[in-house]
């Protein structure tokens, strides 16, 4: 069993590098996020949002339903983690 999952692991590990492989460099100034998303976000933030983070901008108002999603997600995963271990706790509670 440990064979299967270790080789499970190791393949999945591999694919995910093969994704990067066609990634831009770190910090290249061409990549398609400094040369289309970028610019329009710092020429057009300040004049659209009123805001004069960036971030705030960007997080806020370009991606405010994106956020919302991840906040979800993440309490969701915490409740769900909430109650396992209530689950489990109680359980061995009760074995005792």
């Amino acid at each position: 069993m440990k064979t299967i999952i270790l080789a499970f692991v190791i393949l999945s590990g591999g694919l995910l590098i093969y994704g990067t492989i066609d990634m831009p460099a770190w910090g290249d100034p061409h990549s398609p996020a400094n040369s289309y998303v970028s610019p329009l976000y710092i020429e057009e933030a300040l004049k659209e949002t009123e805001t004069p983070n960036i971030v705030t901008a960007v997080l806020a108002d370009y991606r405010g339903y994106d956020t919302m999603g991840e906040t979800t997600v993440i309490f969701t995963a915490a409740v769900a983690c909430a109650l396992l271990l209530r689950g489990w706790s109680e359980g061995r509670k009760e074995r005792e």
